[in-house]
């Protein structure tokens, strides 16, 4: 899943497309490298992050959701945002699914929307919002209460009607860097315990940045890390700014779990 934002403040500069056209080059470069989905969203999410209005939030996606439905059909298009107005509109325009870090909580209507138009939709969990989610955060047994909130949740998803789902441990929302590790440590087991496929979006995030004291223009090789570690406890969706790097990490992982399924790439 290859990250497009439309927002000027997001946290790593480099995914910011702040033009129509700049979305395109970016949507077409990605798809190229590999990129299965694009994630669209037009409000940062960032530790400290300002909420965006509604109509902001609207004009910055919905040009570059159908430029890119327009010029690249064949992509399946992820619209990033916890609106339930934001997801309908994205959805009548081509967006393939909702990726919502507030799992249904900040707008009552976002599940109703899901719901009703049948969409994939990607559960995540954070503490908090944006504003407050890095303010202390305290968990007794952080595996254990994120498993807890997921099987609530699941719950409510599953009496709307909602079953096409994915699983998000929200690294960096609402976590400390030991939270992060602990969850990374044990996705093996959240992925069991659940039975549902698991996204992770540690791209360029603190968890790498703060560990080794770099920014987040120097982070792809940690990133890259943390995708091989999570990849071989069975993560099925790697949230990337970076896609031929998450692609050259999958290959190698799936020659070591498989080395008779390797093929020779040639150089050009």
């Amino acid at each position: 899943m290859g990250v497009l934002n439309t927002t000027p403040d997001s946290f790593y500069a480099g995914s910011r497309v702040l033009s129509v056209d700049a979305a395109l080059r970016s949507a077409e470069q990605m798809l190229a490298e590999g990129a299965a989905i694009l994630d669209i969203g037009g409000a940062s999410t960032r530790p400290g992050a300002e909420e965006v209005p509604e109509e902001e939030e609207l004009r910055r996606v919905l040009p570059v959701l159908e430029a890119v439905r327009k010029y690249f059909p064949e992509a399946i298009l992820s619209i990033d945002t916890w609106r339930a107005r934001v997801a309908q509109e994205a959805l009548d325009v081509g967006a393939s699914l909702v990726n919502d870090v507030s799992a249904g909580r900040w707008d009552a209507g976002l599940l109703e929307v899901v719901a009703r138009y049948r969409c994939p939709y990607i559960l995540m969990h954070a503490r908090g919002t944006p504003k407050t989610m890095q303010q202390a955060p305290f968990y007794s047994d952080v595996v254990r209460e994120v498993l807890d909130f997921f099987i609530q949740q699941l719950k409510e998803l599953r009496r709307l009607g909602i079953c096409d789902i994915a699983v998000d441990p929200g690294f960096g929302f609402g976590k400390t860097l030991e939270h992060n590790y602990t969850l990374l440590q044990h996705l093996a087991t959240i992925e069991a315990v659940l039975d549902l496929p698991l996204l992770v979006g540690v791209s360029r995030k603190s968890m790498v940045c703060r560990l080794l004291g770099v920014r987040p223009e120097a982070a792809l090789n940690g990133t890259t890390a943390l995708h091989v570690l999570a990849l071989l406890q069975g993560v099925r969706i790697l949230r990337v700014h970076d896609v031929r790097e998450a692609i050259e990490a999958i290959n190698i992982v799936e020659a070591y779990e498989d080395p008779h399924s390797i093929k020779i790439a040639l150089a050009p």
